[in-house]
């Protein structure tokens, strides 16, 4: 992966990364396609609709869904889904965490069982790299060891420990594979945890930043019990450790207020459910906060969603369409709310991109609060 500073503002910044299937700049906003797709969508949504060029695909998913030997078979997810931009896996660490009770996690890896018949599978290092490689991921995740907050101390530095060992462990069988040949085109990503505490986030740094050569690095275990501040806090206390001519991934964040305030603070890529997921519950961004497509007020209501918005949704349909496929449970609501949700994200990014290019994020970012009628935050 080619990677070129093309602008930076303060701490906000435009990368270019040359990735196998396609060159993005950042910041960038990744749609969540789970299970080799964005729900509700298709690629051609993707492609020619939403325009995107870098979607997340999950691990542990496609792995009980699809398996290596399919995913293999098909020439990875870029052809199984008909995708031609590029593709970031994670690695399953997050499923294990939310799996609770059905996960043990061990010192070579993570013990599981599924959630959709109960059987049981290990997840090693090693092997979430070998079903990244049959997904042919652009950007594939080391495995780590993800803590809720609040947590112990005791289990954070524990945390740091395996996550570390684990990272050491993927680095040096990517760096095998290579040799043979294989994974070229693959690149991987360290994670870097430590909850909210200053000390044991400038460890774990430290530790993945000494290793070895990864290609970017990812900042894990926020969004998952903190408050909001909290996560600011962290961010800022972090990104000035991390490698500058590497791209900095904030992994499952978050709301558009959380976006734009950690561009700020020198983080390049995002990825959350959601958009996607607020979509389909009835919540709508807009330029000027959110709205809820189903309340009564929307019945009659000529004006589209937003009104500053020019995606495929706004450009066609109103308010009132969409509160009526709503409410009478049409599948088409679904595409349509989602189109729209996820324009507005990547439309958020992109705005962020052109303001840093031209030197003006400050006014950006006061002018993304003043439409909703909030106080621009604090300086960090």
């Amino acid at each position: 992966m080619q990677v070129t500073l093309k602008a930076q503002d303060d701490r906000a910044r435009v990368l270019e990364l040359t990735l196998p299937h396609s060159t993005i700049q950042t910041p960038i906003f990744m749609p969540v396609g789970t299970q080799g797709c964005v729900k509700a969508l298709d690629s051609i949504d993707l492609s020619h609709i939403l325009h995107t060029k870098l979607i997340l695909a999950n691990t542990y998913h496609m792995y009980l869904r699809v398996g290596l030997k399919r995913l293999k078979a098909f020439g990875g997810v870029h052809k199984f889904a008909n995708f031609h931009g590029s593709y970031l896996s994670d690695s399953g660490g997050f499923q294990a965490f939310s799996l609770g009770k059905h996960v043990k996690i061990i010192e070579s890896g993570i013990e599981f069982k599924s959630h959709i018949d109960g059987s049981k599978h290990f997840f090693s290092p090693e092997f979430v790299l070998d079903i990244q490689y049959a997904l042919n991921s652009d950007i594939m995740m080391v495995l780590d060891d993800l803590v809720g907050l609040p947590a112990s101390t005791e289990r954070i530095a524990d945390s740091i420990q395996r996550t570390s060992a684990w990272a050491q462990r993927s680095l040096l069988y990517h760096e095998a594979q290579k040799a043979q040949g294989k994974g070229l085109d693959n690149n991987l990503f360290a994670i870097i945890q430590g909850g909210t505490d200053r000390h044991f986030r400038a460890l774990s740094c430290r530790q993945l930043t000494e290793m070895g050569d990864f290609d970017g690095f990812a900042i894990g275990g926020l969004a998952v019990g903190e408050d909001t501040q909290e996560m600011y806090d962290t961010i800022n206390h972090l990104t000035p450790l991390m490698p500058p001519h590497k791209p900095r991934y904030l992994m499952g964040v978050g709301t558009p207020e959380n976006i734009i305030e950690s561009i700020a603070l020198g983080v390049d890529m995002f990825d959350c459910v959601m958009p996607t997921r607020n979509a389909r519950n009835a919540t709508l961004f807009t330029h000027f906060g959110k709205i809820n497509i189903k309340a009564a007020s929307f019945i009659n209501d000529t004006k589209p969603i937003d009104e500053a918005c020019d995606c495929y949704t706004c450009t066609h349909y109103t308010r009132a369409y969409l509160c009526h496929l709503f409410r009478a449970q049409e599948i088409t609501y679904h595409r349509l709310a989602t189109l729209h949700n996820l324009h507005y994200y990547l439309t958020l990014a992109k705005g962020a991109r052109e303001a840093i290019l031209a030197g003006n994020f400050k006014d950006y970012r006061a002018a993304f609060y003043a439409k909703r009628a909030m106080e621009v935050p604090d300086e960090y």
